[in-house]
């Protein structure tokens, strides 16, 4: 059965708010999703190029729906890597099936060189939640999936059935933050060794035996942090997240601007650092030749805290509570 589907851009008008979108500019929207976000960029600013980035073809051809323009002059032409749109009288809109990490790539084939806005809105859609055969809930007895690209061979129920305890235990603690890192690991190993872990309802009932029942009753559903780790760990989501980003401040041009919307910690932490690094003062002392600190300002941030969403969106989407948006401009 198709899941129904059901897509509510999160924090949207203060996303596109702060990228400034103008007509004849060029913009990347990294994880485009159903597209929302970039409908509403495109809305705003008529005929902008966008390039939309998703290594989810489902999403990817549904966002192709929700953004070609209607009328004899539509067309879409698909290959192996991307679909391009072209309107007569309209700037094209580009989107690849590919990771972020590879928006380098999309956008020389693309032909463009420079971006003056580009968008990244993190983690697991809403297409991908609402389908239990892609393995990502632990609210239900599913397989063991978890991949955002259906295409690639690692699953979660490869990590789980064949990776050594201590790789397990790491990517526990280190993307799920959780405490019983250790124990949880050596009871998937013990388990393991009996018959392999199938689905999500037999690696719900290992957490829960692993974890004690005081550590239980507090902090949500006891395989939250599992499940996180190892949707983390299959699609190597930090990894490509901290490439991407470096790839992008790159192709900005004076004045772009980036605009990160993320929905827990990890990731949180890893473009806060981002956008201090590319913020920093130099600070060589007066008088030498050259920057021997490193620390070069680049950009100038538009968010001095992360915006969150108001009480409004959150009753109206609740999966838009734990969203944290971080701007900033080039200026170097």
């Amino acid at each position: 059965m198709e899941p129904e589907i059901r897509h509510i851009p999160v924090l949207a008008e203060e996303a596109v708010g702060l990228l400034q979108p103008r007509p004849g500019r060029v913009y990347l929207d990294a994880t485009v999703g159903l597209g929302g976000h970039a409908h509403l960029l495109l809305t705003q600013a008529p005929g902008a190029t966008l390039v939309g980035v998703d290594q989810d073809l489902q999403a990817l051809r549904l966002a192709a729906q929700r953004l070609g323009a209607p009328g004899p002059a539509q067309g879409w032409f698909e290959d192996s890597s991307s679909l391009h749109f072209l309107a007569r009288g309209q700037s094209p809109v580009w989107l690849f099936h590919m990771n972020y990490a590879q928006v380098d790539q999309a956008l020389q084939e693309a032909g463009i060189a420079q971006l003056d806005g580009a968008l990244f809105d993190l983690g697991v859609s809403s297409l991908q939640l609402d389908d239990e055969t892609r393995g990502f809930t632990y609210r239900q007895d599913v397989p063991l999936d978890m991949r955002m690209d259906q295409t690639q061979p690692l699953t979660a129920r490869e990590i789980v059935n064949t990776w050594p305890e201590a790789e397990l235990a790491r990517i526990l603690r280190d993307y799920g933050e959780e405490h019983w890192a250790r124990r949880i690991a050596r009871f998937i190993c013990t388990a393991r060794r009996k018959a392999p872990l199938e689905t999500s309802g037999q690696l719900v009932e290992v957490v829960k035996a692993a974890i004690p029942a005081a550590a239980r009753r507090h902090g949500g559903h006891p395989a939250r942090r599992t499940f996180q780790a190892l949707r983390m760990a299959v699609n190597h989501e930090l990894e490509n997240l901290d490439s991407a980003l470096h790839v992008v401040a790159e192709r900005l041009t004076l004045g772009g601007r980036l605009v990160v919307i993320s929905f827990h910690s990890l990731e949180d932490r890893l473009v806060k650092d981002f956008l201090r690094q590319q913020s920093g003062i130099c600070t060589c002392p007066p008088g030498l030749p050259e920057c021997r600190c490193g620390r070069v300002q680049r950009m100038i941030l538009l968010t001095r805290h992360p915006l969150e969403p108001g009480e409004v969106e959150v009753e109206f989407n609740r999966r838009a509570r734990s969203a944290h948006l971080r701007a900033a401009m080039r200026v170097s």
